[in-house]
């Protein structure tokens, strides 16, 4: 670890620099969608609001008044800022594309998980977050789902000062970064093979140096399929036609 995971902020936005303007945001049930000189991704907050005050003034702001909402400890506005970040960021960066691109043989949404599926049998492997679909893999691998609502055998994520460290193998959603959470997160997974993942990951390479050893994002498939999917509600379904999940090694 060279960069400490704390710097994963200042990172981001020095990286993220831009003169575009936002030419839409979309806030959807799963996915926050910003449209400025490429599109970029976030997990949308789980708590409903009726209260955001800035609704109705984004478009055409200059994207650097948005990126740095990443910061913000209301979810909201860090949603929308690592949305806004990963739209300036991954839409120049040249990992993309030379990241492996993945296809799956029953969920597109899983396909990282069937992708490692080899590698992971026998070890200890800890799942940031409980993806839909996931128990199928349960079986085959040993696996522990960390959930801030769990659910059957699901652990609370506060387990993750105690099973983190002793893990083979961690797959961590990139929403951790908007969250606040990454930091942490990834000072405790640098025994084990770190998969950073999901649409809301950045495709950065300074990445490795804090312990990551593998980008697992996604790239966009099909964007005008992508914004309606996510307009009218939809979570896994995006994987099905708007994005292709993609995966890179970036640190051994």
């Amino acid at each position: 670890m060279k960069i400490p995971p704390r710097e994963i902020y200042d990172l981001l936005l020095d990286s993220s620099r831009s003169n575009a303007l936002i030419q839409e945001i979309l806030i959807g049930l799963t996915w926050t969608y910003c449209q400025a000189e490429g599109i970029g991704l976030c997990m949308s907050p789980g708590q409903p609001t009726r209260t955001l005050p800035w609704s109705g003034t984004l478009v055409g702001k200059a994207i650097a008044d948005l990126t740095a909402w990443v910061r913000s400890w209301d979810s909201y506005q860090a949603t929308i800022g690592m949305a806004a970040i990963n739209a300036a960021i991954n839409s120049t960066s040249s990992l993309v594309q030379q990241a492996q691109p993945l296809s799956s043989q029953s969920s597109a949404n899983l396909a990282v998980f069937e992708h490692f599926l080899p590698l992971i049998q026998g070890k200890r492997v800890v799942v940031i977050g409980r993806y839909p679909g996931l128990s199928q893999y349960e079986q085959a691998a040993n696996l522990t789902v960390l959930e801030r609502q769990p659910i059957a055998a699901d652990l609370p994520d506060t387990a993750c000062e105690y099973l983190l460290p002793e893990a083979d193998w961690v797959f961590l959603t990139a929403t951790s970064i908007a969250n606040k959470t990454f930091p942490r997160l990834v000072e405790l997974s640098q025994a084990a093979q770190l998969v950073l993942m999901g649409p809301t990951t950045p495709w950065l390479p300074e990445l490795a140096d804090m312990g990551v050893n593998y980008l697992a994002g996604v790239a966009i498939a099909h964007p005008d399929t992508l914004r309606q999917t996510i307009a009218e509600g939809g979570g896994t379904r995006i994987f099905e036609s708007g994005v292709q999940y993609r995966i890179l090694k970036v640190a051994d």
